[in-house]
């Protein structure tokens, strides 16, 4: 990797620790206000109305700051781990433009493309690697650990 690319993906996780805690802080509120809407009962039907459109909103709101605050954390663990920057899928350098504009991408705009138009699984290479060791291995089973009692 280049010291240019590596100082941009410094400069990208500076931008992702503060854009994290902005949204922990803006998600605190929002729930710390969907609580209150939700102890305040209005006394007429308007009232009433106007509280559920705006828990509705609040509700909605603080989903889209749930998602992108998952999204954050997964690409700073991608940044300790070093694997920031590669597509999730097709193992390719994501370019820097892609980064910069959504520093949170996990694929390259191709994968990206094709995972909403619905043809990911024909890029996917068959590569076992990534496959989740769950530390099981038929060698220390027995036919007798599977027998109903």
């Amino acid at each position: 990797m280049s010291r240019a690319r590596k100082d941009s993906i410094t400069k990208i996780q500076q931008l992702l620790v503060t854009r994290r805690d902005a949204l922990r802080k803006a998600l605190e509120g929002d729930l710390s206000l969907l609580m209150q809407l939700r102890e305040q009962s209005g006394s007429d039907v308007v009232d009433a109305a106007l509280d559920t459109a705006q828990d509705e909103i609040s509700s909605q709101l603080a989903e889209v700051e749930s998602r992108e605050l998952g999204s954050i954390e997964k690409a700073l663990v991608r940044i300790r781990s070093g694997a920031y920057g590669d597509c999730e899928i097709c193992n390719k350098t994501i370019p820097m433009a892609r980064l910069n504009a959504l520093p949170y991408a996990t694929m390259c705009i191709e994968c990206q493309q094709a995972a909403e138009d619905g043809t990911l699984e024909d890029r996917m290479p068959e590569d076992w690697s990534r496959v989740v060791d769950t530390g099981y291995s038929e060698a220390n089973s027995r036919a007798n650990d599977f027998e109903l009692q």
